[in-house]
């Protein structure tokens, strides 16, 4: 397992289209799909890595908190599911299920949107305001594996809540941490590495 950190892309940039098929629903979803929404969280998870296990049933509070706020809610798993099959669509619709996520989690098949959102790690978060300008990108919280901190959403949470109040996006952004993205053989970012 790599820990590796979120390559913090630049505040203000407009969130990048994806149309990618629900593993529970197998309905396609697409960034349009979240027009006219207060705020839209894109979120790169996976199943297995330990910095997501971690924080599990923490995303899907934040979610059931934030949905009825107008906040808007993706989970995307860009794994290569043929080295990591943990990471499958269909453990991923179980996943989804056993944590009671109310929001869709979508499979990149093609890596395409990982690229896209130069997502480098799992979790890592990208948090966009009305007009889908990237307004916070970083640390669900401090919680980590092994560090004894419990999980509370603390940094997206306060970040959320700012977006609604209407005020600038927080000074203090910490880069996510997590497992690398097991991009596929040969389908690298330049970023990555």
């Amino acid at each position: 397992m790599a820990s590796v950190n979120s390559t913090m892309l630049e505040l203000g940039t407009e969130a990048p289209y994806f149309s990618l098929k629900d593993t529970v629903t197998g309905k396609t979803v697409t960034r349009d799909d979240y027009k006219g929404n207060r705020g839209l969280l894109v979120m790169f998870i996976s199943n297995h890595c330990p910095y997501v296990k971690l924080i599990k049933e923490h995303l899907a509070n934040y979610a059931a908190d934030y949905m009825p706020e107008d906040v808007a809610v993706v989970a995307i798993c860009s794994n290569d599911v043929e080295n990591y099959p943990d990471d499958s669509p269909s453990k991923m619709k179980e996943d989804a299920e056993k944590y009671g996520y109310a929001f869709p989690y979508l499979y990149d098949e093609l890596q395409e949107a990982a690229k896209a959102y130069k997502a480098a790690c799992t979790p890592d978060l990208f948090l966009f305001d009305e007009n889908f300008k990237l307004y916070y990108r970083g640390q669900f919280d401090s919680a980590r594996p092994r560090n004894e901190i419990q999980p509370t959403g603390e940094d997206l949470r306060q970040a959320t809540d700012r977006l609604l109040e209407g005020k600038p996006s927080p000074e203090k952004q910490i880069p996510s941490i997590g497992c690398n993205i097991k991009w596929k053989k040969g389908n690298e970012p330049e970023y990555f590495g």
